[in-house]
This record gives structure tokens, sequence and C-alpha cells, in this order.
């Protein structure tokens, strides 16, 4: 067997071949090429973080700074990727970290890698993917900026006169501090952009190294697949995919305020002992923004000179690298350090943000444990053991979930609800009625796109709930109720309140994109001003103004798109199924900071309907129309741009886009246990997988916080669904339903794998920390 060991070093294109390496992995898989999962689902920075001998930005985040935990790390990665490799069979494995070629800097690192590869292939062979050198320098430099580099861009330039670049720019790596923000990979030279050196340096342990070229038009277009082929010597035709844009290059007037800031930053945090959070490094340097030109590689012909000559001697041995795609870019007025702007003072910056890296530090020592009471105080009943884990937690969790909690202590990924600008037990007072909207001629306004199956006792609340802030119609899909569903909205369609269709006939892979793309041709629709597409246990909870739809907009009045994220609410204790409000009943729901697993920071998407995607799908409308991108504005739920992240793909919230201030969608995918049986059931007869069943429970029944915000819409939804149920015919539909689903739980009970199912739910009490630990564990195995 063949391994190919992609070790980088430009972030971009290695990020945009692994991101189709990942895409393709079906179509590699039929050509005998295994991408792996076990060393990381794109970037296999575990790999990476496993063989490191220093703490760099990713140990570092990821919570594997201390020896043990990176060892264990070591054991998890190899074992897992013995498994995949013995499950798959594979002629040829690909495996890709940039990481590899940019971080590991000395030979004991390099050996412990080849120990791990070696027993699994014939030939390991590095691939190392070239770029211009003037390219790839100013990339670096502004993503390092970006993660608190001090040494200005001059410094690196002034190493151009040393006889050896590889020596002279790693005599810049001083020792790590991590706990001061020093990391070497990020305030160093890169050592790697002599790809000679790069290549003997890791020659000497692997033996066989491939040196390619990158043709970026190709990686960015449809005919990446051809161009990843050519790159690793791929037998592999694999179709088209969709264009990417490149990389966007921060200004070079904002570099150079971050420079500044970083540098004042450095001393302040070794002055008072603060350990920053990255992801808060990032939002202050962010702040620092003023627009204008990145730097232009052709300002920096001094790179292409140092290092164009060899690259060129590097072609004669290695075919796969075309001098035309390194060539240096057009020289221009050679690079000087550009004007911050506006009289920029750093110092001014830092003082105001003082108060935040206070509140950032307080965070980050609980994290770290000194203060987890603070946080995430597990109930009294829970008795607790000395490493943090529950009694019970301990005997149900399996190993890599409990390896996975003590990853965690000391990790950016940690959950809390120390975030946002809403405290949720402040805002209890009730909303005042809306008032009545008026559309233009020809609108249909507001408009939910839905599908449901058996959901009866729900509709009515969803709908008055909706009503009461601000949509105005409905369009709903329905296919194999058994319940009352399809007559309650047929009721309702009579009554003038929704539009409902049958999805009987549906075709594809699922009813719910049958309908969707049904949808798209019907003229409440095409004549609505915004879409939304949510499900009957989401609640768009509005919590600005007077949490009204209109008052949301009124505060993102550019916006075309709007990522309303999750917040997923648990059973709350409530055991048995009740005809009583679902927003009422369920207040108890995950952290809001909570970015794994990834399914708590999914979103659901509201945009405006101007024309610019073809296709609505579950979470976001997709395939974006060129002619109409400079048209769209994404923000998130605190009315933030988000625009780069979500415009071409993406269902879900990261750490730099995650926002609840103005508007989130409350989730309550259990309800009571009871209903979760329902839930279960459906669609699965009697042939429950009870290890799916329970991973669900895990994976949604959050209770360790509470949010009462949706709370203050109560009485104008009782008082619509009083008006709704005033209907003699939807009151008895309404009724209908709610028996039914009483009788089925009833029904449920009685079957052994429901009975079982219910009592390992109810049994099944964990912490936070804790549940992020046994779920991400489960996302792994499945």
């Amino acid at each position: 067997m063949k391994m190919s060991l992609h070790i980088g070093c430009d972030a971009w294109s290695s990020a945009r071949m692994q991101a189709v390496l990942d895409l393709k992995r079906g179509a590699l898989g039929g050509n005998g090429i295994l991408y792996p999962r076990a060393p990381g689902r794109r970037n296999h920075t575990r790999l990476a973080m496993a063989v490191s001998d220093r703490v760099d930005t990713l140990r570092f985040n990821r919570g594997f700074a201390p020896a043990d935990k990176q060892e264990a790390l070591y054991h998890e990665v190899r074992d897992a990727l013995t498994r995949e490799l013995a499950d798959t069979k594979p002629d040829h494995v690909i495996l890709s970290a940039q990481q590899l070629g940019t971080g590991l800097t000395n030979r004991a690192e390099l050996e412990r890698l080849h120990s791990l590869l070696s027993p699994h292939a014939d030939t390991v062979e590095i691939v190392i993917a070239v770029t211009d050198p003037a390219t790839a320098l100013a990339r670096h430099f502004a993503n390092m900026v970006q993660d608190g580099r001090a040494a200005p861009l001059s410094r690196d330039l002034d190493l151009l006169e040393a006889d050896d670049w590889w020596e002279a720019a790693r005599s810049t790596h001083d020792r790590a501090d991590p706990p001061r923000g020093i990391f070497p990979e990020v305030q160093g030279a890169p050592h790697w952009l002599d790809t000679g050196a790069l290549a003997a340096f890791w020659g000497e342990v692997f033996g066989t190294v491939r040196i390619a070229s990158v043709d970026e038009a190709r990686l960015a277009g449809t005919d990446a697949v051809e161009e990843i082929a050519r790159i690793f010597d791929l037998p592999l035709k694999a179709g088209k995919v969709e264009a990417v844009d490149g990389p966007d290059a921060p200004s070079a007037a904002w570099l150079e305020r971050g420079v500044a800031y970083n540098d004042l930053l450095l001393k302040l945090i070794a002055h008072k002992g603060y350990i920053l959070p990255r992801q808060m490094w990032r939002r202050l340097v962010a702040d620092l923004h003023v627009p204008g030109d990145g730097i232009a590689p052709g300002s920096l012909s001094r790179v292409s000179d140092r290092f164009g000559p060899a690259l060129e001697r590097l072609a004669q041995d290695h075919p796969a690298l075309d001098p035309a795609h390194v060539s240096p870019p057009e020289a221009l007025l050679e690079w000087t350090p550009p004007d911050p702007m506006y009289g920029f003072r750093a110092s001014q910056y830092l003082r105001a943000d003082v108060g935040r890296i206070r509140r950032a530090q307080e965070q980050a020592r609980a994290e770290r444990g000194e203060d987890i009471a603070a946080l995430s105080a597990p109930p009294k009943r829970r008795k607790v053991t000395i490493d943090g884990l529950t009694a019970q937690a301990r005997a149900l969790l399996p190993p890599a979930a409990q390896a996975n909690f003590a990853r965690l202590q000391g990790s950016t990924f940690r959950p809390h609800n120390k975030m946002g600008l809403v405290n949720e037990e402040d805002l209890a007072a009730a909303f005042t009625p809306a008032p009545e909207r008026d559309l233009p001629k020809g609108s249909t306004g507001n408009v939910i796109v839905g599908c449901m199956k058996n959901e009866a006792p729900y509709i009515v609340e969803w709908v008055a709930y909706h009503r009461a802030i601000g949509v105005d119609n409905f369009l709903i899909y329905t296919n194999g109720c058994e319940d009352s569903t399809s007559t309650i909205l047929d009721r309702m369609q009579e009554m003038g309140l929704v539009e409902h269709r049958q999805n009987e006939d549906w075709k594809g892979k699922s009813p719910q994109q049958f309908a969707l793309n049904k949808a798209m041709k019907e003229p409440v629709v095409r004549k609505a001003d915004w879409l939304i597409h949510i499900d009957v246990d989401e609640y768009m909870n509005v919590r600005c103004g007077n949490g009204t739809l209109d008052d949301f907009f009124d505060r993102v009045p550019g916006a075309t798109n709007v990522a309303m994220t999750w917040r997923l609410f648990g059973h709350n204790g409530i055991t048995r199924f009740e005809d009583d409000l679902v927003i009422d009943q369920f207040d108890s729901c995950a952290p809001k900071y909570c970015p794994k697993p990834h399914t708590v920071w999914g979103f659901k998407t509201m945009f405006r309907n101007i024309g610019a995607y073809q296709k609505m799908s579950c979470h976001r409308p997709n395939q974006l129309k060129d002619a109409k991108a400079d048209k769209v504005r994404w923000v998130n739920g605190s009315g933030l741009d988000m625009t780069a992240e979500a415009i071409k793909n993406g269902w879900r919230s990261s750490k730099k886009s995650i926002g609840y201030d103005l508007l989130q969608l409350n989730h309550y995918a259990l309800r009571s246990a009871e209903s979760f049986l329902i839930k279960r059931q459906r669609g699965r007869a009697l042939h429950v997988n009870r290890s799916i069943g329970l991973n669900y429970w895990i994976r949604m029944d959050w209770s360790d916080y509470r949010d009462i915000t949706i709370k203050r819409n109560i009485p104008r939804v009782r008082a619509e669904m009083d008006r709704l149920l005033a209907d003699p015919e939807l009151r008895r539909l309404h009724d209908e339903g709610v028996a039914w689903h009483r009788a089925k739980a009833d029904e449920l009970h009685a079957v052994p794998e429901f009975a079982e199912l219910y009592e390992q739910a109810l049994a099944c009490k964990l912490t936070t920390t804790e549940r992020v630990a046994y779920a991400l564990a489960l996302d792994l195995e499945s």
C-alpha cells in the first residue's frame, strides 16, 4: 500500500485540497483511495498534535498541552487509524495536515511520525505543494497577525540577506510560552519557504519526497479534483466541484495596526499574568479593522528573487513542479510599512479593551478549572468524583468519552454560559400585543415553509406563536401522517391560516427536500418578502424590542440572510406527554457557548426573497447565483456580519460567528420523555435501534441552564390560540390529535424495546461537559 503525506505549507491551498478530498471521499474510495477520518475529518490536525514536541496553538487550544494528554492522543490516533485501514483495505492512503510542514522542526518529531505511519505502508511519500513564495509569505503574515504576531514583516524581509534562510528563520522561533501567548510558529519567520531545505529535512527520515506546484486557478475552480489528482499522482477522474473564491486579503493598514496592538498586548499579558483565550485574541485584532488593499505579493519581489531560482532547479528533478505555477507576480514598488490610518495608536485601543480582557481572563480561569463552580456547578444530588466526572458518568461514559471529558477541562471547546449581552433571567416582562400587519398589494409577507408528520398536538401553538411575532403565511407539506396532522392543516387552510400540500408522492432521498423543491414554484413563496424553513419543534425567539420580526429587521437593515442558531432545550424533568404550551413547559437548555458537538450550533436561515439562491434546503438556501453575490449579506443572531463564512455553504455557527443577542431558534427536539418515544418510533415501526435512540437523547437532552426569554410571548400566544380554537372543528381535531398521542405513548410503554429506551433515557443524567464528551465520542463512532 502507498501512503501520501501532504505537509502543506500554504494554508489556503491546503484547506481547499482538504475540503475537496473530504467532499469526494466516496469517489476516492471507489478508486481504492482512502482519505481517513481517524486523524481528523478534513485537516488531519490530530496527527500533527500527536507527534509534535512543543506546545503550538493547536495543542494549546484543544487541551493537549500536557504531555500525558498528548501521549494518550498519540495512541488514540494510532489505534483509530489502524482500525480504519484494516476495515477499508485501501491501495492508496492520503493524509494531509498543513501544520506538519509548518510546525514540525526537529528530527525526533519526524521519527515519531514515521514510526506511526510506516507499519501500514510500503512507501510513505511526502508531498509538498508549493505556491509562489511571495504570495505564500503575504498570506502567512496576515494569518499570523490575526493569531497574535507582534514581529513586523520587515523582520522577515531582512532575513532574506542571510546565507541560510532555513537556519536564520528558525533562529526567530523563540521557546514556546503558551500561557503568555508566545508560539514560535506565530511569532517566528516561516522557515518552510525554503522548499529545498524542507524537502531535505523530511527526506532524511522518510526518503521519498514529491514536490508539486499548485495551479491556484484550477484548485479554486470546478477542476479542483483533476488538479489534486495531478499533485498526488492519482489515477482519478471524479467530476466537477463547486468553484470557490480565493482568500480575502486583510488590508495592509489593518495588519500594521495588528502588529502594534499585539506587541502591547503581549507586554500586558507578561506584566499581569493574563491567559487570554485565542478566540478572544482574534476578536480583539478583528476590531482593529480598516478597509483597504492587502499586501501585494508583487511588492515582495525580493522574496521571489531569493527562492525562485531554487524552485527552477528543483523542477528538473520534480516533474509535478511547474515553474509557471510559482512564477513571481509582476514586480511593484518595494513593500514599506503602511500608514495604519486615522492617527491610530495601539495604546488607546488596548486601554479601551482592558475590561473585555479582564472578563476573558476570569472566563479562562474558570475553563481551566480554577472556578468551575461559577460556571456549571452540578446539582447537589449528583455525586462528583475527584476527577470531575459524576459517579453515574463514570459508569456510563465509554473510555473515549472519558478521555474527551479530560481534554475539555483546559480547552476552548469547554461549554459555558458566559457569552453574549442578554441575561435570560432579566427578561421576564411580557411582550405587548403586536400591531396588525398590513401587507403591500401582491406580497405574501413573511412566509414559513415547513414539513410535518404526526405533529397534531403542537400545530396550533406553533402557528399561533409565529403569527403573533409577525409571520404572515405558512406553506406546510405532510406525508405518512397517522394522527390528525393532515386534517388539522386542511381545516386551517379552510380558515385562511395556512396552505397545506400533500407530499405522499415524494421521490428522491428525502420527502423534505422533495417538498422544498416543489415549494419554490408556489405563488405564496414566489411573492414572499422573507422565507423561513423551520420545523414544528423550532420557534423563532426574537429577543429585542417587542419580540416581533419587524423589531429584529429594524436592527439589521442591510441583511438578506439571517443564521438563526439553535438553542437546544431538554425534557426539563417532564416525563408525561401533556396538552400544554411547549414554550412554557420546557425552559432548561444547552449553554450559549457550546461549539461541540456540531449539532448544538446548527442554524436555520431566514432569507430575503431576492432570487440570490436557486434552491432552498433544510438549513439554508443553496446554489448562489454569481450575478447576485454582491447583493447578499449574512448576519448572525446578534446582527453581526458573517457573509464570508456562510455565503456559499455551511449550516452551523462557529466560535467566530455565534450570536444570540437579538434572535435565536429555540429547538425543542425532545419535548417530554413520552413525546421522545413517539418521535423515535415515527418512521421506524417497532424496529428501534436502542443505541441510536439513546444517542439522540444524549445529544439533545440539555438541562443545566435556563432560558425563559420566549415566555414573554405567552400572553399573546394564548390569546391567539383561544381565537383559533374557538372554531369547533379545529378544536375537535386538536383534541383528537392529543388523544392519539396519549394512546400512542401508552402503547409504546408496553413494547419492551421502547420501555427499555424510556428507562435508559431517564436514568441518563449528565452534566453539560459530560454530555459534550459523550456526544463527541458518539460522533466519532458514527
